[in-house]
């Protein structure tokens, strides 16, 4: 829990996801102001700020880290990196929905023990990390997640691409990858964040098993996690509704950066 009167929260991207935490840092959480976002086109930005109070800076990635108490991150993987290290050099707090981004660039969590800065990875659009990571303390014999998504929410994906698979006018669902939660997270960084968490939070991304298929009589996003520990054996599956912004990405993943936020200045924690 973070001390002071205000908590500064900063907002790296004002998408799908920054900018529903933008508005609940600004109207509905008491004990914390918005100072400023980072964005790549600043005049879309200004446009969306209607949502707010008032109109916030626009700073660099390194004013954002100066700024603020808190950076919170919802930029696409390539510019991942580009608010991390800044954020933890400076000994900040380090929030991301980004699983594949830490996996793609783990020396951040050395920068972080350097410099006292602290990195949390919000649940996003999963359930049962706490489960997961209760089960990881003890022996994992498995550890397996079945994503399943429209086929909207997966074209473009760097996997696709490079292995030729197509996912239009299917009539059927299409199994498109199998491996590890490491290859899936590299191959569709921006569709299974879910499975890099996963990875994290349990046995490690090259051992936490991955399906991925395109679904066209599914309108939702839909993950089944399947574990098999010696503490316990259990199987959960969450529908998530598509943001409108982008199909890619679960209404509920913003609204978990929102709940982590509240957990930092509330008197009490529920989960662990």
């Amino acid at each position: 829990m973070l001390g002071g009167n205000s908590v500064k929260i900063g907002i790296a991207g004002f998408g799908a996801i920054g900018k529903v935490v933008a508005t609940a840092v600004d109207k509905n959480i008491k004990g914390m102001e918005l100072v400023g976002v980072s964005v790549r086109n600043k005049e879309k930005a200004v446009a969306a700020m209607n949502c707010l109070s008032q109109t916030v800076p626009i700073l660099s990635s390194k004013e954002l880290a100066n700024a603020a108490d808190v950076i919170v991150e919802c930029v696409p993987k390539p510019a991942f990196i580009n608010f991390a290290v800044p954020a933890l050099e400076a000994g900040k707090l380090f929030i991301t929905v980004s699983g594949a981004g830490i996996l793609a660039n783990p020396h951040i969590i050395s920068i972080a023990k350097e410099n006292g800065g602290k990195i949390i990875l919000a649940t996003g659009a999963l359930l049962g990390l706490d489960a997961v990571r209760a089960a990881a303390e003890g022996s994992v014999s498995e550890i397996r997640m079945i994503t399943r998504k429209p086929p909207n929410a997966l074209k473009g994906a760097k996997y696709l691409i490079e292995n030729a698979i197509s996912v239009e006018n299917l009539s059927e669902p299409k199994k498109v990858f199998e491996g590890n939660a490491l290859n899936g997270a590299t191959g569709f960084p921006a569709n299974v964040n879910v499975a890099a968490a996963l990875g994290l939070a349990g046995i490690g991304a090259e051992k936490t098993l991955l399906e991925i298929w395109a679904d066209p009589s599914l309108k939702r996003n839909t993950h089944t996690i399947k574990v098999d520990a010696d503490s316990a054996r259990f199987e959960m599956t969450i529908e998530n509704v598509q943001s409108e912004e982008n199909p890619g990405t679960g209404k509920i993943t913003a609204l978990s950066v929102v709940a982590c936020l509240r957990s930092l200045i509330d008197p009490m924690r529920v989960g662990t």
